[in-house]
């Protein structure tokens, strides 16, 4: 089943093919990052710090500690249109988190 992401306020903002799948996209369908970890903390294709997952949403760990760069996974295939999921309750913002930048879930908007 899709995991779908939101930011703070309840915006959809990135998905999941499901709960364990390794990589992330926009709602375009667009790759914007991957779990080399196989845990919460997602990167970027090229390999930085992305944000991780804290429940249904995505957020940035201001204090993040760097884990290193992983080596490139391969692009994956296009997942293919998923359903719009509505949009989640505004949630108050964890202690040492904030949204992820537009500009890192949109790239080819901000290029």
């Amino acid at each position: 089943m899709t995991a779908y992401l939101h930011d703070s306020q309840g915006t959809w903002i990135a998905y999941r093919i499901d709960d364990t799948g390794r990589f992330l996209f926009n709602p375009d369908g667009d790759w914007i990052g991957w779990f080399p970890w196989n845990d919460d903390d997602v990167v970027t294709p090229d390999g930085h710090y992305l944000g991780t997952v804290v429940g249904d949403r995505l957020l940035t760990d201001t204090a993040h500690p760097f884990r290193g760069t992983p080596d490139y996974p391969g692009a994956p295939r296009y997942p293919g249109q998923v359903s719009y999921p509505g949009a989640a309750a505004f949630v108050s913002m964890p202690v040492g988190y904030q949204d992820v930048a537009g500009s890192l879930l949109w790239p080819r908007i901000a290029s």
